[in-house]
C-alpha cells in the first residue's frame, strides 16, 4: 500500500507503512491541524496504517504527548489489520497516544520491551533496570564488558533527555532485540523538548545550522554545560554502534545524521522541523569486545559501573543470590523458563568462578515445564559437574524439589 499522510478536519490519517520516510509529513499535519486550523481535539487515524516502526511511531508520540500537556487531545483509531492493532497495544502505543480509551500494555514477551515514559530520575532508572534485565535475558553469550557498555548507551541517553532537553513530558525509550538477525539489538529514544542544535548554541552561539550542531553533538567532550555532563554521552553511544557495525539515526530541529554500515555517516537538512530529539540506534553483540574497545574518552578505556555489580554482586558476599520469585515474570510455562535460563547462564559466565545461588525461597509451586525449561535444560547443556560448580538450589520446597529432580531425571534419560 502506498503510503499517505492526510487530514479532513480534525481527522489526521497515516495510510499505509509509517516510517521514516514521512514522519515528518505528520508532524507538519500535526501542526497545521493544531497551530493553524486550531483544533483542540483530533482524531489519529491509522486504520488503514499497513506498517508501523518504533522510530517513527515514538517520534509522532513524544509530539503527541506535548500537545496533550498543553490542552489538545488525540483520540486513536487502531489499525484495521489484526497483527498492527496488536503491536499498537502490546508496544504501549495505543496506552501512550491515547490513555484515556487504552490501558498500558501487559505485554510480558521476554525479546522486547513495551515503549516507556520516564519523567524524572526514578522513573529513568527503573526504565533503564528493565531494558539491561530484558537484555540479560534475550541474548545468549553476552561479554560483560559489551553488556556494560549497551547499559552505559542507554542511560546516557535516557539521561540526556532529563538533563538537556527541557521536556515537560520528559521522555520515551523502547527496546526491541532481533535473535534471528545475528545478536541485534535496537532502542529508541525520543522527547519533545527544546532539542540538540537549541541546546547547544546555549554554549556555542557560533553555530550556524542545526545541521552543524548534529555534527558536533557526537564528537567527544561537546555539551551544553561541562558543569552537569562531559559531552560524551552521544560521542559515546554514536561509537559504540559504528564500531560494531550497528546503525546511529539522529533527528533533532532542522537536522538528521545517520551513519548506516553501507553508507557512512552522513548529516541532512530537513525542511519540516523535528521539535525535541529522536535517536535509533542499533548494537551489534555478535563480536565480542568490540563494544568495549569503542568506549573510550581521551584515549583511556571507560569502565563503567554495570547492573551486574550493582543488581547481584556484594562486596559483603562472594556468592551470588538469584532470587528466582524476583526474577521470573511468571513460574507457570515454558515461555515464562527461557529467559530465565538464559539470564542464569549469561550471569555465570560473567561472574565465574562466584557460584550463583537459586533461591526459590517464597515460591510454594512451579510448572513441570517451567523446570524444565530452567533447570533441566540448563543442567543438561552444561553437565552435572559444571553445574554442580557454578550453581546451587536452595530454598526449595518439598513439591518444587520433586518437580525439578523429575524434570533433571527425564533430561539426562534423553
Amino acid at each position: 500500500m502506498t503510503s499517505a499522510i492526510d487530514r479532513d478536519g480534525a481527522r489526521v490519517f497515516a495510510k499505509g507503512p509509517l516510517n521514516a520516510s514521512n514522519l515528518h509529513i505528520l508532524l507538519a499535519t500535526l501542526y497545521g491541524a493544531t497551530e493553524k486550523a486550531g483544533f483542540r481535539d483530533l482524531i489519529l487515524d491509522f486504520s488503514d496504517c499497513s506498517a508501523a516502526f518504533p522510530g517513527p511511531v515514538l517520534a509522532a508520540t513524544a509530539q503527541v504527548i506535548q500537545l496533550r500537556e498543553s490542552g489538545v487531545y488525540c483520540h486513536l483509531t487502531l489499525p484495521n489489520d489484526d497483527r498492527l492493532r496488536k503491536l499498537f497495544i502490546n508496544a504501549n502505543w495505543a496506552h501512550l497516544l491515547d490513555p484515556r480509551a487504552h490501558d498500558p500494555s501487559t505485554f510480558k514477551g521476554h525479546a522486547r520491551l513495551p515503549a516507556i515514559q520516564f519523567k524524572g530520575p526514578d522513573q529513568q532508572q527503573i526504565a533503564v533496570t528493565r531494558i539491561v534485565d530484558t537484555i540479560l535475558g534475550a541474548i545468549p553469550e553476552i561479554l560483560r564488558a559489551d553488556f556494560a557498555a549497551f547499559e552505559w548507551a542507554i542511560n546516557e541517553l535516557a539521561d540526556n533527555v532529563l538533563t538537556h532537553s527541557e521536556s515537560q513530558a520528559g521522555g520515551l525509550v523502547q527496546v526491541s532485540t532481533f535473535q534471528k538477525n545475528r545478536k541485534r539489538v535496537e532502542f529508541v529514544v525520543a522527547d519533545s523538548g527544546i532539542g540538540i542544535p537549541a541546546s547547544l548554541r546555549q554554549s556555542y552561539p557560533e553555530m550556524s545550522s542545526d545541521t552543524e550542531a548534529l555534527d558536533r553533538a557526537i564528537r567527544e567532550g561537546i555539551t551544553r554545560d561541562k558543569s552537569i555532563g562531559q559531552g560524551n554521552g552521544l560521542f559515546g553511544s554514536w561509537r559504540i554502534c559504528s564500531h560494531c557495525g550497528g546503525q546511529f539515526l539522529v533527528e533533532s530541529g532542522h537536522a538528521k545524521l545517520l551513519d548506516a554500515p553501507a553508507r557512512g555517516l552522513h548529516v541532512y537538512n530537513e525542511r519540516v522541523p523535528f521539535d525535541g530529539t529522536l535517536i535509533v540506534a542499533t548494537i551489534d553483540f555478535s563480536n565480542p569486545r568490540l563494544l568495549q574497545e569503542a568506549l573510550r574518552f581521551g584515549g583511556a578505556e571507560h569502565s563503567p559501573v554495570d547492573y551486574i555489580e550493582t543488581h547481584f554482586e556484594s562486596d559483603a558476599a562472594e556468592d551470588i543470590v538469584f532470587k528466582l520469585k524476583a526474577e521470573a515474570a511468571s513460574l507457570g510455562s515454558r515461555p515464562a523458563g527461557s529467559p530465565v535460563r538464559q539470564k542464569l547462564q549469561n550471569l555465570s559466565a560473567m561472574t565465574f568462578p562466584r557460584k550463583i545461588y537459586i533461591d526459590f525461597g517464597g515460591i510454594a509451586l512451579i510448572s513441570s515445564s517451567f523446570a524444565d525449561e530452567v533447570i533441566g535444560k540448563l543442567f543438561a547443556e552444561i553437565g552435572p559437574l559444571e553445574f554442580m560448580q557454578r550453581f546451587e538450589l536452595k530454598n526449595m520446597s518439598p513439591m518444587v524439589r520433586q518437580l525439578i529432580d523429575r524434570a533433571i531425571q527425564q533430561r539426562i534419560r534423553v
